[in-house]
């Protein structure tokens, strides 16, 4: 089969390479189509998961069934799919509350494995989630970024008449957006160095955008109240952001840590006011689980507007031109490869 091999950092081949089987409880997937990441653009920059290349990237995929394994029950050949990207050992503490991130056995596809820049994966069965036939391969893909962002909004416990800041109008930013929105968070302000990007959160629901980082602050203090935000989900990944979030926080409000930033970065954190305020922080990073099957389920019934997010599309063979435009393409909040 054909797969994009990133063979270094910054650097794609095509190659040949044995088309994989589905062993036993496995269905190996034909894929359709593949959307990049964010992780995907630290593991091409060498930035992230480099010790595990070569490798083929890529994890936010949907496809259809063309082979099923031996015991499997409860799919079909041709059977639209989703796949869920984190393989843990299923029976642990951490795989039994759906924490499969920690689970000490964990493997994500495209990550610390072979992933969907390719033909065909095999994959485990139980992390398949069957899909319908009218809505588009374009669409479906972006079940995966979804998934996050639900999961994030879960861990946060955001409900509706809550107030929040996005900060970082991006893809994943303007996924945030949408969701909260239809929670029924309110207000919603974004905020981002990009004028464009952030137009494009107010356009998906954003009640307030900004640009300059210098107004943010009174911005939200006059929009509720004076007292900060419930909520705020950072997702750059930026330690100045993090610092930027204990600061527009209400008393017992909450930080969504949500940007991945370096291995080395901390957050300076005055200890009493946290507890004398009662304001928390939680992680929260990729959706697995519930997640997927929720986030399936919002793209099926049309609550995310995804025009914005399937516009840009490369073949296989255009990979290495769609990685190395990425940065000159600021209005395209996604972009996904056809195989």
């Amino acid at each position: 089969m054909r797969a994009a091999v990133l063979t270094s950092p910054g650097r794609f081949e095509l190659k040949d390479v044995p088309r994989p089987k589905a062993e036993r409880d496995e269905v190996l997937v034909r894929i359709m189509r593949v959307g990049i990441c964010g992780t995907d653009v630290h593991i091409f920059n060498g930035h992230y998961a480099a010790e595990n290349l070569p490798m083929i990237p890529g994890h936010e995929f949907t496809g259809v069934i063309a082979e099923l394994g031996e015991g499997v029950t409860g799919l079909s050949m041709e059977q639209p799919v989703v796949v869920d990207m984190n393989i843990g050992c299923g029976s642990c503490f951490w795989c039994r509350r759906n924490e499969i991130l920690n689970c000490p056995e964990m493997q994500q596809m495209g990550i610390t494995m072979d992933g969907a820049f390719a033909e065909y994966i095999a994959v485990p069965a139980r992390l398949v989630i069957p899909a319908p036939s009218s809505v588009a391969a374009e669409v479906l893909a972006l079940t995966e970024p979804l998934a996050c962002v639900v999961r994030c909004a879960r861990k946060a416990d955001i409900t509706f008449g809550q107030s929040v800041v996005v900060l970082g109008a991006g893809p994943i930013g303007n996924l945030h957006v949408q969701l909260l929105r239809t929670i029924g968070a309110a207000p919603i302000i974004v905020a981002d160095l990009s004028e464009d990007r952030v137009q494009m959160a107010l356009e998906a629901g954003a009640d307030y955008g900004v640009t300059d980082p210098s107004v943010l602050e009174a911005l939200v203090r006059e929009k509720t109240d004076g007292r900060g935000a419930d909520v705020v989900i950072e997702s750059v990944g930026l330690p100045a952001l993090y610092q930027q979030a204990t600061r527009l926080i209400r008393k017992g409000g909450h930080i969504a840590a949500f940007g991945i930033s370096g291995p080395e970065d901390t957050l300076d954190l005055n200890i009493v006011q946290t507890i004398l305020e009662e304001n928390s922080i939680k992680g929260s990073v990729a959706g697995m689980g519930q997640d997927m099957h929720d986030a399936l389920t919002l793209l099926i019934h049309e609550r995310i507007k995804t025009q914005l997010f399937t516009a840009a599309s490369y073949r296989l063979e255009e990979i290495q031109e769609a990685f190395d435009t990425l940065s000159t393409r600021p209005e395209d909040l996604k972009t996904q490869i056809v195989i």
